[in-house]
């Protein structure tokens, strides 16, 4: 429904579909008789690009041309950026039970970052000291991150009803009211503020 409404209004989104080839332990090939996602649409009439997900330059490329399409006003485009979902889907899973070692041990060979790194040597772009500059300011930048997100505290209650329509369901305005008539109250603690009397 997303990807017919973007196209026929030419809106300027992109659909990324990161295809990592699994369904939790169901393959992509026994999902759908497409040849894969990106011929799909075809039928939304928008483009559709079919790209190396684990090329970092790749990627980039075919993102900066769906951005500027979009930006040009020339509506969305669908990309499908193939990739390998390396470990479980969940915490329940177990992928060695539907996928073969040797599968999984071919495209560890095929990991972005280390092809990227690689690609960067061959242009003496990376080095040792690059390599420590690079992974001590992300561990900086996360950090900082989580300091940030752990000091702002949770958000207000009455957010959760806020940009979601243009006009307010009357029902969903009944739950709000609720929600707040609680809170007012002293009804909610912070265990339990998924629940309010109504």
């Amino acid at each position: 429904m997303g990807m017919n409404f973007g196209a026929v209004y030419a809106a300027p989104v992109i659909f990324f579909c990161q295809n990592n080839q699994w369904a939790i332990s169901v393959p992509f090939e026994k999902q759908t008789k497409s040849e894969n996602v990106a011929v799909k649409a075809k039928a939304y009439g928008m483009p559709g690009v079919r790209v190396d997900g684990n090329d970092i330059l790749a990627v980039y490329k075919v993102m900066k041309e769906a951005v500027d399409r979009a930006r040009a006003g020339d509506g969305p485009t669908l990309i499908e950026a193939v990739t390998f979902r390396m470990g479980p889907h969940s915490s329940s899973d177990d992928p060695s039970r539907y996928r073969p070692d040797e599968v999984v041990a071919d495209w560890q060979k095929k990991d972005p970052i280390l092809r990227f790194e690689r690609f960067l040597k061959t242009r003496d772009l990376w080095d040792e000291d690059f390599e420590r500059e690079c992974v001590e300011g992300a561990k900086e930048t996360i950090s900082a991150a989580i300091k940030a997100a752990e000091a702002a505290g949770p958000p207000a209650l009455e957010t959760m009803f806020d940009d979601v329509y243009a006009t307010m369901p009357a029902d969903l305005a009944i739950q709000r009211d609720g929600l707040l008539r609680a809170k007012e109250a002293g009804q909610l603690t912070g265990k339990d503020e998924g629940y309010f009397p109504l």
